[in-house]
């Protein structure tokens, strides 16, 4: 059996990331025991409408988050118990709202600095709707094999070594949330392991005492002894010594008093916890404490690490006397393991995972990025710059300086080509309609297609397609009218051979100056002669020179678009915060800039009379 807490406790989270982190460890917990998630809802008004997604075992569980604790119980009727997880200045409110709810009969406050008044109101509170608050400042309750409230039992590993996957024949109440789970242990070593555990929480004035859980273990046949572990100040302890003493108990206890330091140190000293202070004149003190405790006739080890010897003596006089039997905990290896996560077991090659991706190019899985293997921070070390980094990124190789300077010509001669073209405009329209950055600039990049910017790929693929079939430029310029259409990369809207695109210039002059091997440049220069005899416009324009030089560098066909997305997203950006630093506003077209050729206005027939004459010309139809 349990005390509080059991296998029929349904809980509700009043919290965020704190309580998501609870409910993981409780998740933890119920794997183990093969229990379904004792976690139904979250409330937590920044998140309302959402759900939070907690791991158990291999499965992932969604769970609900709602604005109001009615709204969850409304949903989950089942839920009787609330987690608090909330920060001190709305702890109280929140522990209110769960304790006015008639489904709930339980709420634990984890939340630490609640101030005293607020404590004392939740208590009282809870004392007169018959409730039990736990808390503040509390860790949880445990009850071995059952139900897990809170992160109270440590580590996955740690449920399994303290047997927490069974009832043992121990109760614990501490103040001390990491003492709790050094008893837990320590049972489970020196003896059968617990029944429940609680932590009551160290904060100066706690919501419910020692009292409280020692008269439910009292009724718990499963518990033969309770284990409770106190600290100077307050009078908790105290008053579970006057509890003992009242008369004959059917369960055993077992105490120790934390701070018996305090002797040698000035009063009123605190340690730790808020409670943890011994009162200016000896109020408090652990020697009192112990003396009360060893005088109601509890076993009261001299020194802390005589608590486990002890817990085993007691447990050996409940074996001899047949109120327990021993337990036989068999393989603890057979108890279900926690799934280890993906990248763990990969690493320790307990499974095989075909990979979704495969990336030839780069590896982020180190302190830095490697491009082709190269770490980032030592290619600027080293003086490495932007084309070095694209010829590995696109062509996986460093390229040479002089293929280095082409490449950061190109970008820089094609970055912009104004206000006007497709692009760029639809870029400026999005920025004067409000719209932010990346989508304004992703809109203008839309816009790169066959007619703009996008004849840098095709313009390479036919060039490279003559020079490797050896075509002729006549021959080529037959297939490409025959089976293609215009010829990608040449002709011109605006430049003409009177009017010549000095950007196609500068990059054709400093190509052939460096003595390297053109051939698909020179076959478009070759192409243009003819195409220039018969249009002056029909000129070999930047996409086209752009494709035949990359192409002549070595780049892959469908790299070649790459550069004039890269290049001209320069200049997008550009006019997105030109526009955005003039403040702009909403543009719309000017009537006489559209050629409105819909038909002119006219009267809209009646709506019968128009029916009737679709009925008839069906009838004609069908005849």
């Amino acid at each position: 059996m349990s005390i509080v807490a059991g296998k029929e406790t349904q809980v509700l989270i009043q919290g965020g990331a704190a309580g998501i982190n609870a409910a993981r460890r409780m998740a933890e917990f119920c794997h183990l025991n093969r229990l379904p998630m004792n976690v139904l809802a979250f409330v937590f008004p920044p998140d309302a409408g959402k759900t939070a997604e907690v791991p158990l075992g291999s499965q992932l569980v969604s769970i609900p988050i709602y604005k109001t604790v009615s709204e969850a119980v409304a949903a989950h009727p089942q839920i009787n118990a609330s987690l608090v997880y909330v920060g001190p200045d709305r702890a109280c409110k929140a522990a209110m709202e769960a304790l006015s709810d008639p489904h709930i009969h339980l709420v634990s406050m984890i939340t630490e600095g609640v101030p005293e008044k607020d404590a004392k109101r939740l208590s009282l509170e809870a004392k007169k709707r018959g409730k039990v608050f736990n808390g503040p400042s509390a860790i949880g309750i445990l009850s071995a094999g059952e139900s897990r409230l809170g992160v109270v039992g440590g580590s996955f590993d740690n449920l399994i070594l303290c047997k927490l996957h069974r009832q043992g024949s121990f109760g614990v109440i501490t103040k001390s949330g990491g003492l709790l789970n050094e008893i837990i242990w320590i049972c489970s070593q020196f003896a059968d392991g617990i029944t429940t555990a609680i932590g009551v929480g160290g904060d100066a004035y706690p919501g419910s005492d020692y009292v409280t859980y020692l008269e439910m273990f009292e009724q718990d046949p499963k518990t033969k002894a309770v284990v409770i572990v106190g600290e100077m100040g307050g009078d908790l302890e105290e008053r579970a010594a006057a509890w003992f003493g009242e008369k004959k108990r059917r369960i055993k206890l077992l105490a120790v008093v934390s701070g018996f330091c305090q002797e040698s140190l000035p009063k009123g000293m605190k340690f730790g916890h808020a409670g943890a202070k011994e009162g200016l004149h000896g109020e408090g003190s652990a020697r009192a404490k112990a003396e009360a405790l060893k005088k109601a006739g509890a076993i009261v080890p001299t020194t802390f690490g005589g608590l486990g010897p002890a817990i085993q003596k007691t447990y050996d006089e409940i074996i001899a006397s047949g109120e327990a039997q021993p337990v036989l905990d068999g393989d603890l290896h057979a108890l279900p393991k926690l799934p280890k996560q993906v990248e763990e077991a990969i690493k320790s090659g307990d499974v095989f995972v075909e990979p979704l991706v495969k990336s030839t190019i780069c590896d982020d899985r180190g302190d830095e990025p490697l491009y082709c293997g190269y770490p980032a921070s030592e290619l600027i070390n080293k003086g490495y710059h932007i084309p070095h980094v694209i010829g590995l990124l696109w062509d996986k190789r460093i390229v040479n300086p002089t293929e280095a300077e082409i490449i950061k010509r190109i970008v820089m001669l094609s970055a912009d080509h104004g206000p006007s073209v497709s692009g760029a405009l639809v870029t400026i329209i999005a920025a004067c309609a409000g719209i932010q950055m990346s989508q304004a600039v992703a809109a203008g990049l839309i816009m790169i297609g066959p007619r703009f910017g996008g004849a840098v790929t095709d313009a390479g693929k036919w060039f490279k397609y003559a020079v490797d079939q050896k075509l002729s430029p006549e021959a080529f310029l037959e297939h490409m009218k025959k089976n293609v259409g215009p010829v990608p990369g040449i002709g011109h809207r605006v430049k003409s051979l009177k009017n010549p695109d000095k950007r196609v210039k500068e990059l054709v002059g400093y190509v052939k100056s460096q003595g390297i091997p053109t051939p698909h440049l020179d076959f478009a220069l070759s192409v243009e002669k003819i195409t220039t005899s018969k249009k002056d416009t029909l000129i070999l324009n930047v996409d086209g020179t752009m494709a035949a030089v990359l192409v002549d560098l070595g780049f892959s066909v469908e790299s070649l678009n790459g550069f004039f997305l890269l290049s001209r997203t320069i200049g997008l950006i550009g006019h997105w915060i030109d526009q955005s630093r003039q403040g702009s506003r909403l543009i719309r077209l000017f009537t006489y800039l559209v050629n409105y050729a819909s038909p002119k206005k006219r009267e809209v027939p009646p709506l019968n009379s128009h029916a009737k004459q679709v009925e008839a010309h069906d009838e004609v139809f069908k005849s």
